[in-house]
C-alpha cells in the first residue's frame, strides 16, 4: 500500500523520500531555518529595544534640561526687577545726605521694590479698616476702643501680601475691641 502512495505521489510530481534518513535531513534543514529566522527576528527586536531605551533616555535628558532652563527663565526674570532696588539701596548707603535726603530716597527705593513686587503680581493685603479675616489677617493684639466697630483692623504691624488669590504671607494686625458692641 506504501508503494502505491508513493507512486501516486511521484505522478502528482510530488518527491516523497523514502529513507528516515532524508526525512531527519529535511526535520533538521526545517528546523535549522526556523532556528534562523526566529534568531534574525530576536536581533530585530534587540536592536528595536536598544533604539527605544536611547530614544527614552534622552528624552529624559531634554526634558530635565528643559525643566531647568524654565526654572532659570523664571528666576532671572523675577530677578531681574530687584537688581535696580539693590543698587539704589548700594547708592544710599555710599551717599552723605541729611537724614531727609535718605529718607527720601529710602521711600523711592520702597516705591520702586512696590513696583516690582506689582510686576509679579504680588499686591499687599488690606488691613486697616477692614474688617478682620482669619484667611488674611493675624491678629496680635487687640485695642479697647469705643471709636471702630468690633474685629475692625486698626493697626498693621506687617504687611501681607497674596499673589492673585494666593495668600503669600498674612498681614500681623491688631484688632479693636469695642465692649459697646457685643460680638457674635
Amino acid at each position: 500500500m506504501q508503494d502505491e502512495t508513493t507512486v501516486q505521489a511521484v505522478q502528482e510530481g510530488e518527491v516523497v523520500n523514502s529513507s528516515p534518513e532524508e526525512q531527519a535531513q529535511d526535520a533538521a534543514s526545517a528546523q535549522k531555518t526556523e532556528l534562523e529566522q526566529v534568531k534574525g527576528e530576536r536581533d530585530q527586536l534587540l536592536d528595536r529595544l536598544a533604539r527605544l531605551q536611547a530614544e527614552f533616555d534622552n528624552a529624559r535628558k531634554r526634558e530635565a534640561k528643559e525643566r531647568q532652563d524654565a526654572r532659570d527663565y523664571v528666576v532671572s526674570s523675577t530677578v531681574e526687577p530687584f537688581l535696580g532696588v539693590m543698587d539704589n539701596f548700594q547708592l544710599a548707603l555710599n551717599s552723605e545726605g541729611s537724614v531727609e535726603q535718605l529718607r527720601a530716597g529710602v521711600g523711592l527705593i520702597l516705591k520702586q521694590m512696590e513696583d516690582a513686587l506689582k510686576g509679579l503680581n504680588v499686591v499687599p493685603v488690606e488691613s486697616v479698616g477692614a474688617q478682620f479675616d482669619p484667611r488674611f489677617h493675624e491678629a496680635l493684639g487687640s485695642v479697647e476702643t469705643r471709636e471702630f466697630p468690633d474685629h475692625q483692623v486698626v493697626e498693621e504691624i506687617r504687611r501681607g501680601y497674596k499673589m492673585r488669590e494666593k495668600l503669600l504671607r498674612p498681614a500681623l494686625v491688631k484688632i479693636a475691641t469695642n465692649p459697646s458692641q457685643v460680638s457674635e
